[in-house]
């Protein structure tokens, strides 16, 4: 017989997909904590909370998989209460509902308000900024925007996620002081779309004023920029990433692809020329910058010669960082009314074959790197090494770089400049200097 939990009630909070879920979560549990509710990230709590992930086939998998997992739990009683929120929630609710019914309530990526009162809480508008982080403590995403404005054919994010919004400046200064003062020194700035940053609000292209404003902040050290987008991109933030050394000489702008028939059907809204001279802009005005792209491959009508034609173009490019997805055919996108022609096997052959190529030109980049010296952040200690990564390096995603812990001390938190001393396609391994 099923027996209800006597304990106190815990919330624990599980979190998929993006960094714009990371910050969701943080921002949940915020709110929580300061209701006096006890709360916890991925640990054993009576109450769950499963913030998904609803973007493409595998995500969407992993999230129903979280779900059933936890649905199962409360059903011999592990758990006493499974709720659902975030992007899958956002766009299937009435399926899931259907289907998993034993879930006590689904919300969407709005609904935060009602999801705090079902686990008896209320909002706090005072609270704006305050989140619960759970990366390492030396650094914190920063969601300067939510939603998106683009027509992309491939992508279901406008569906979830609504239009594009920006946050005011004011807004995102006061939270990054709160991340300071309790020893953030890295930010990373995050949105669907940095381009497209403060047009709503401020009817300009505004990024560069944000970046201004937060290279002031006392204890921030590094400003990174993540997702921006190839057209429109505003170029005074080249100047200021060159002449002001808190912000990274570092951008992630998905390209998705090269071939002009697929990027025309995409609705990417440029060309191959156009993205190309845009890259050239962007070394020649940081040389010493680090371009990290994604792409899909493998969408309907990528015929050899369009896959050559990114294939080779990777080549060219040489771009110090780089990930390759293979195409989901995705419900209520545009790209949903193509054929999805392009077997499963050719779009897994066609990522590995990119991949192969990157892992070549990482390779190569990285062996260049031997013998100098770098300005690390220390994220964490793993095993035998402690774990740390450049400026040039984004977490999760990016080059780690490795020190020996039987032979070397370094604090966890601080940054400490190292000397390269080996190199793989995509980790470096050093040892502190004194330089």
């Amino acid at each position: 017989m099923r027996t209800k939990s006597l304990k106190k009630n815990k919330i624990n909070v599980v979190t998929l997909g993006c960094s714009k879920n990371v910050y969701d979560s943080e921002v949940l549990m915020g709110q929580l904590k300061a209701n006096n509710k006890e709360v916890a990230h991925e640990e054993e709590g009576n109450i769950v909370v499963i913030n998904t992930c609803g973007f493409i086939a595998n995500a969407k998998e992993e999230s129903v998989n979280t779900i059933l997992e936890y649905v199962q739990k409360k059903e011999v009683g592990e758990v006493d209460k499974v709720f659902v929120t975030g992007c899958l929630s956002e766009r299937y609710k009435p399926d899931l509902q259907k289907e998993i019914p034993n879930v006590d309530e689904y919300f969407g990526t709005s609904d935060l308000p009602n999801l705090l009162k079902a686990l008896g809480a209320d909002y706090k508008h005072e609270l704006i900024g305050e989140r619960l982080t759970t990366t390492p403590k030396n650094y914190a995403y920063l969601k300067i925007a939510e939603g998106c404005d683009r027509p992309c054919s491939f992508c279901a994010i406008p569906l979830m996620r609504g239009k594009h919004k920006s946050k005011p400046i004011e807004e995102l200064v006061a939270e990054s002081e709160k991340l300071a003062a309790k020893g953030v020194k890295e930010l990373i700035l995050i949105a669907q779309d940095l381009t497209y940053y403060g047009l709503d609000l401020y009817k300009k292209r505004n990024l560069g004023e944000l970046l201004q404003k937060l290279v002031k902040v006392e204890g921030i050290e590094w400003i990174r920029l993540h997702y921006a987008f190839p057209t429109g991109f505003p170029m005074d933030v080249l100047e200021i990433m060159k002449k002001e050394p808190k912000v990274c000489n570092y951008i992630d702008i998905p390209l998705q692809h090269i071939s002009d028939a697929i990027l025309k059907s995409m609705r990417r809204g440029t060309t191959y020329a156009k993205t190309t001279k845009l890259l050239h802009d962007f070394r020649a005005a940081v040389p010493d910058m680090t371009i990290r792209t994604t792409l899909i491959v493998g969408y309907p009508g990528e015929t050899e010669e369009d896959f050559g034609i990114l294939r080779d173009w990777v080549k060219e490019m040489r771009f110090e960082r780089l990930g390759c997805f293979t195409y989901s055919h995705e419900e209520n996108t545009h790209a949903y009314n193509l054929v999805d022609d392009v077997p499963e096997d050719v779009k897994q052959q066609r990522a590995n074959e990119i991949m192969e190529i990157q892992s070549q030109i990482s390779w190569e980049l990285n062996q260049e790197k031997i013998g100098k010296t770098f300005r690390c952040i220390i994220d964490r200690k793993e095993g035998n090494h402690f774990v740390g990564r450049t400026e040039f390096d984004s977490p999760d995603v990016d080059n780690e770089v490795l020190i020996d812990a039987t032979k070397y001390y370094v604090k966890i938190g601080d940054f400490t400049n190292i000397k390269i001393t080996e190199a793989s396609d995509f980790d470096l391994y050093g040892e502190p200097s004194k330089v």
